[in-house]
């Protein structure tokens, strides 16, 4: 009986030391955190690009490598960050519309990278109207 009772309380305590050990030291690893991820123009004159910025922070503990980024149309061009972007560092991704078509527009533009979660997707939208004359 004593034999079974050491081998049980020596399991218990291998068990307990193995989830503190992970617990504690668990890797959150590189994390986004937006300000937006939706941006709105509203009404813009046809022919007249318009321009808007995502902020980000780095808000895990590893590095952000952003791998990709990717818009819906030739109509919406990114800029964004080619170096790994380092925890707690606020970065920005830039995004363009050239507005050359008429009426509403809905863009997406998707971010691929090694966060804990790989993809995002952030979205433009807005009126583009006649020109004033």
């Amino acid at each position: 009986m004593k034999k079974q009772l050491f081998i049980l309380l020596a399991l218990a305590v291998v068990v307990s030391g193995v989830f503190a050990f992970t617990t504690v030291n668990k890797v959150d690893g590189p994390k986004f955190k937006w300000s937006k991820t939706i941006h709105d123009f509203g009404k813009i004159e046809q022919g007249k690009p318009v321009k808007t910025a995502f902020e980000f922070t780095n808000s895990g503990n590893a590095p952000i490598i952003i791998t990709k980024v990717q818009t819906s149309c030739g109509c919406t061009a990114s800029e964004y960050p080619k170096t790994p972007i380092m925890p707690g560092q606020t970065k920005k991704i830039k995004v363009g519309y050239n507005a050359a078509a008429m009426g509403t527009f809905s863009k997406t533009i998707t971010v691929m990278s090694n966060s804990e979660k790989p993809t995002t997707v952030l979205f433009i939208k807005g009126e583009v109207v006649a020109k004033k004359k």
